[in-house]
């Protein structure tokens, strides 16, 4: 079982910074691919940004790009959303989840989420 604990959400004025973090209780992860993910109130889940742990690769939707950046700390166990420039739309609960085969398309582990705000 793997367990996924999201911190660094906050209240952040519009055009801000924050970093999210996402510490995983297990330290071996060279199949997986780390996911953040965010559901706004009335809206579905959508995806933000991945990165496979073994390569490196990192993954983007086209909304968040040139602003967010995924990075992981393999010493750590643990994965980092930096957001810039935030936008008050982006106002949302944040999660972190983990998906074992790597895919992007299975992703089994979900942490408790992170709010948060960008304010006007």
């Amino acid at each position: 079982q793997v367990q996924l604990i999201e911190s660094g959400g906050g209240l952040v004025q519009a055009g801000g910074s924050l970093r999210l973090s996402c510490a995983a209780s297990v330290r071996t992860f060279s199949t997986y691919r780390m996911g953040w993910f965010r559901q706004a109130p009335g809206k579905e889940r959508e995806f933000v940004a991945a990165i496979r742990w073994s390569f490196g690769n990192t993954y983007y939707a086209d909304s968040v790009k040139g602003r967010f950046t995924i990075s992981r700390d393999n010493a750590k166990n643990t994965v980092y959303l930096q957001m810039n420039s935030l936008k008050p739309e982006e106002t949302a609960v944040y999660y972190c989840a983990a998906d074992p085969s790597g895919s992007g398309q299975n992703y089994q582990y979900w942490g408790q989420g992170t709010q948060v705000t960008a304010s006007t």
